[in-house]
């Protein structure tokens, strides 16, 4: 099996130029969940060779219903784990680093981020992804960034735009609101993002709802697959689109 024939319809739009930038290009993804799975998955399938993913979260029940690592029969086992299983069977001549660690201001050092040409957030913790979109501006890599997908239902309304452009997202709202307070991104990030917001309707279903291992949030809220894995694959899609263009 020739690695040229796996991508041989991605080298047929892009061209053999662009093709060897995207087999050359770093990328490091924090974050493997509803999100973050399927832009890894977005990744590898166009060609992406040097991966790393960050998550320390293990798989749970809760996640079936939007994570591509997620089912009855992976529960229990390190996300990034299942992901980098699924990603070789794709294309085994990846490169897949897998780190089961939290990104945080207390461990930041130890990704040396400058070592990437691409750092993609798909983090749900608002303090650590906060210091990774101000610490990751501070280095020579280009940053794409998810905005909550959280309680969004119609995919017509995910959009992309600069993050300090983001309009109709409270997540981003907040981040901006405490940027403004110190420090700001040095650099432009783009993010993907959507305006609707909707309730949740049957907060009961939380109550017997497994998390485990999953990172403890101030508040949950419904997600659907669609939404997460159209993120996720855009994020991908503004990787693979800015190494054509550059």
């Amino acid at each position: 099996m020739e690695y040229n024939e796996l991508f041989a319809r991605t080298e047929l739009l892009i061209g053999r130029e662009a093709m060897r930038s995207v087999v050359a290009s770093r990328v490091i993804l924090f974050g493997v969940g509803g999100v973050g799975s399927w832009c890894a998955e977005g990744l590898i399938r166009s060609g992406i060779m040097h991966l790393t993913l960050v998550d320390s979260d293990r798989v749970a029940l809760a996640n079936i219903n939007r994570q591509l690592p997620a089912t009855t029969a992976t529960i229990g086992e390190l996300k990034v784990e299942v992901i980098k299983r699924r990603l070789l069977e794709i294309n085994p001549h990846a490169e897949i680093t897998v780190l089961a660690q939290i990104y945080s201001a207390e461990t930041a050092a130890s990704f040396h981020l400058d070592q990437y040409d691409y750092i993609i957030d798909a983090i749900d913790s608002f303090a650590h992804k906060m210091h990774l979109l101000l610490t990751g501006s501070r280095t020579k890599a280009t940053i794409f960034s998810s905005m909550g997908a959280a309680l969004k239902m119609d995919t017509r309304q995910i959009r992309v735009a600069e993050f300090w452009n983001v309009r109709g997202c409270k997540l981003a709202s907040a981040l901006r609101r405490q940027m403004r307070k110190g420090e700001k991104p040095q650099k432009h990030i783009q993010c993907v993002y959507s305006e609707e917001l909707l309730e949740n309707r049957g907060e009961e279903a939380l109550e017997n709802a497994d998390e485990q291992g999953s990172f403890r949030k101030a508040r949950t809220n419904g997600t659907l697959v669609q939404v997460t894995a159209i993120f996720g694959f855009t994020l991908s899609g503004l990787v693979i689109e800015d190494i054509v263009k550059n």
